[in-house]
């Protein structure tokens, strides 16, 4: 029997799902969580859309629903796993819903960019306490310093809101850590459907009690699935792939592009200009991210 409950000797994925899992090892670690950052920015643009339309609970409702449906779809994720894969899988389902919940609501009361950045505090905190060498502490903190110009210049911020993004935050440091969890008990993508299906499990009630038959519009429903493909599938398959062959610690130091690709998104989607602080502050990040890609070679 494997880790994720499979029998041994047996294929349980076709051809198409054992190409893609040989597809993302071809490609470098870091290149994946660069990618996924990519992808989930470009997300966060498409969902501003809906935002007027179904509100910040009906908006993650279509996210994780779309995401767990197609994720399920494609790697028919078997049910016979151990009692503590299953822990593992409804802990990452639930901190992923929640930390979906929380990011959403925040964002409905302050700045995307603040939220991203408040946010950021969690896998930076991961970053410095999994840290065993000076050097890495070092480019935490000068993404850290991004962290701190780019949420220059915004005036006054809504209590609650801040709160909210560090809820956020809070659960994407465990994110990584129980996705990091969940790639070494599971294979290919099956922890990641399942954990997906869970969050939605979560979000769902949420979404159709505030937002009733408005997520029911086609438009609405194609929109929500191009959020779930950019914002889910693609990041979190990515991230899950990357957990596998990186340190958590590693992991987090990467995700320090966030605040600085949300600026850099919003300027060329949403033609949002930057200050120059900003534009300081995305040197520091990227700078940082490059640091710790280097640092990452020892240790993948």
């Amino acid at each position: 029997m494997n880790a994720d409950g499979t029998e041994r000797g047996r294929h349980p994925r076709p051809s198409l799902t054992a190409q893609a899992g040989r597809a993302y090892g071809a490609i470098p670690p870091t290149a994946l969580v660069l990618l996924g950052i990519v992808s989930v920015q470009v997300g966060s643009a498409l969902a501003k859309h809906l935002f007027s339309e179904v509100g910040s609970f009906g908006t993650v409702a279509l996210r994780l629903f779309f995401a767990a449906a197609v994720l399920t779809l494609f790697w028919r994720p078997s049910l016979r796993m151990d009692r503590r894969t299953w822990t593992v899988v409804l802990g990452y389902g639930v901190t992923l819903g929640l930390m979906n919940l929380c990011f959403y609501l925040s964002l409905a009361r302050i700045p995307l960019g603040i939220a991203v950045t408040v946010e950021f505090l969690g896998p930076l905190t991961v970053a410095l306490a999994g840290s065993r060498r000076w050097l890495d502490a070092f480019w935490a903190l000068l993404a850290a310093g991004g962290v701190v110009l780019l949420m220059e210049g915004r005036g006054e911020l809504d209590p609650a809101g801040l709160l909210l993004a560090l809820a956020a935050g809070t659960c994407w440091g465990l994110y990584i850590l129980v996705g990091a969890a969940l790639g070494r008990r599971t294979a290919e993508g099956n922890g990641l459907a399942l954990g997906m299906a869970v969050a939605a499990l979560v979000t769902v009630p949420f979404g159709v009690a505030d937002s009733g038959t408005a997520l029911v519009q086609p438009w609405v429903l194609l929109a929500g699935l191009g959020v779930a493909l950019l914002s889910s599938v693609i990041p979190y398959s990515l991230d899950l792939e990357a957990l596998r062959r990186i340190p958590p610690r590693v992991f987090g130091i990467l995700m320090s592009l966030e605040p600085a690709m949300a600026a850099l998104i919003g300027l060329v989607i949403l033609h949002e200009s930057l200050h120059w602080s900003q534009w300081i502050a995305v040197l520091c990040v990227v700078a940082a991210s490059a640091g710790a890609a280097r640092e990452a070679r020892p240790d993948a």
